[in-house]
């Protein structure tokens, strides 16, 4: 893993696992991770974006906003609005399912491949 401070919101049922869609998350897990350690800053929990097949606009900004001060989110899937909204926000999105742990290290390699080729 990387050296680089990260501040990743994971959308999670249990904080075990990345388990659930940005939109449906009703709770964000909030790593961080320096020198290869990762810590568990604080779960916040945030309204769903989408509920009943409907999406408020409203919500996922204010969400959006909440988790404003991550750099990354990991989810199961980010709909291309939403990842739209997440990333003019400066925050990078990656739908990498797994566990918590494996997702981020998958997260931090892929960023250093991509830095490779830049």
């Amino acid at each position: 893993m990387a050296e680089t401070e990260y501040k990743i919101a994971v959308a999670s049922s249990d904080g075990i696992v990345v388990n659930n869609h940005f939109g449906h998350a009703k709770t964000f897990y909030i790593f961080a991770l320096k020198n290869d350690q990762i810590e568990h800053l604080e779960t916040r929990h945030l309204e769903p974006v989408c509920e009943t097949g409907n999406h408020d606009e409203a919500r996922l900004k204010e969400n959006v906003e909440r988790l404003s001060d991550c750099t990354h989110l990991l989810a199961v899937r980010i709909g291309d609005g939403a990842r739209a909204v997440l990333e003019s926000y400066g925050i990078s999105c990656y739908e990498i399912p797994g566990v918590i742990p494996e997702s981020i290290d998958k997260l931090v390699k892929y960023e250093k491949i991509n830095e490779l080729f830049k």
